[in-house]
């Protein structure tokens, strides 16, 4: 069998064929497509801002994962599609395929794509250019976030004017040179670097020009946006269901997404909210506490799921208080009451076990 070549990137009106086995039909399926757009975009899996190339053809459940062709050489990889708009399609491009591939040959597997960590704004309006002296021939974005688990971290400074990626000029949109005519978000350079690779940022600080390398990695979420390859992580205790907060939650739930803009503040750092409140006598008058997050364990701040569960099984008085949102609500339950309640409730509800797995484990290695 003969591997498939991989092509560049398709230039906009070309032609390529959608190859797969979509629903609606057993026998293969070729499917042709007008390239309509090449930008970065948000993937739905991994909520990462990646290159993607918009065709006009549907991509249809069947279609993900197979090739896309141009001239007999793969030039993609369909991945998702756009519910509100008819034959719109959207494939991964050989950079990102490639990109991947190496790493996973590398590494042996792909822990996200590198980032610089920042949330940035346009300048397109000549007044903050001004504001923050900078000349006419002049252009970039301002720093307005910096998360404290980057590389960028330290170096970079709120207000920091960036001004080029590895001299690259960025514009005041936020975009670098791409091609003949055409323009792409400027995290398309950082996230084809490889972990660790330097990085060059010129940047405009106080009216005065500075420039830095950084090393690149990849910058994980406060909340992940997926844990597709994980066993959900929980703990009970009495009638309290402890989660750590995840996307896929957030939207199950109709928790408020604003929450996905908060940034760590140190490794491990999780959300941990109450997933469920079963009922039960001990939880009498506290079952609308669900999808709150637990501030505290006993005035103690609560830093991920596992600092919860020892947090309430090393508590060393007979109540034990859960200061949630905000710290205007609170729950307090006996927590040797609760060591007895437990088992029954888990057996009440059919749960096997109050704890996953990986909270067992780290169980078992702190012992």
């Amino acid at each position: 069998m003969k591997p498939l070549d991989l092509g560049d990137v398709p230039s906009l009106y070309e032609t390529v064929f959608v190859v797969g086995y979509p629903r609606g039909g057993d026998n293969i399926s070729i499917t042709k497509g007008i390239v309509s757009r090449v930008e970065v975009t948000k993937y739905s899996h991994s909520k990462a801002k990646l290159m993607t190339i918009q065709i006009d053809a549907a991509i249809n459940s069947g279609n993900s994962g197979g090739p896309v062709f141009m001239e007999n050489k793969v030039v993609g990889v369909p991945f998702q599609g756009l519910s509100s708009s008819e034959n719109t399609g959207y494939i991964i491009p050989t950079p990102v395929v490639k990109h991947f591939i190496c790493r996973v040959k590398e590494n042996g597997g792909l822990d996200g794509f590198c980032s610089l960590g920042i949330w940035c704004q346009h300048m397109e309006n000549a007044l903050i250019r001004n504001y923050f002296k900078m000349t006419s021939e002049m252009t970039g974005i301002l720093i307005k976030r910096i998360n404290p688990l980057s590389s960028s971290y330290g170096i970079l400074k709120k207000d920091d004017v960036l001004l080029s990626v590895d001299g690259v000029p960025i514009g005041n949109d936020e975009t670098v040179s791409f091609r003949k005519k055409e323009r792409i978000n400027f995290n398309h350079l950082v996230s084809m670097k490889k972990l660790g690779e330097t990085i060059s940022l010129k940047v405009l600080r106080d009216g005065k020009h500075h420039e830095f390398n950084i090393n690149t990695k990849p910058v994980q979420p406060l909340i992940p946006a997926y844990e597709f390859d994980k066993q959900t992580s929980y703990y009970i205790h009495a009638a309290y269901v402890f989660l750590h907060l995840t996307k896929p939650y957030i939207d199950a739930s109709g928790i408020e997404d604003s929450i996905l803009q908060y940034t760590p503040k140190y490794a491990d750092e999780q959300i941990v909210v109450i997933s469920q409140v079963l009922k039960d006598d001990i939880s009498v008058g506290f079952t609308i506490f669900e999808d709150l997050q637990v501030k505290k364990v006993n005035g103690v701040r609560v830093e991920n799921l596992k600092h919860l569960r020892q947090l309430i099984e090393e508590c060393p008085t007979e109540n034990l208080r859960l200061d949630l949102e905000n710290d205007n609500t609170i729950i307090i339950t006996s927590h040797e009451s609760a060591k007895n309640i437990t088992p029954k409730i888990l057996k009440r509800y059919g749960i096997p076990t109050a704890m996953s797995k990986d909270l067992v484990q780290s169980k078992l290695e702190k012992k």
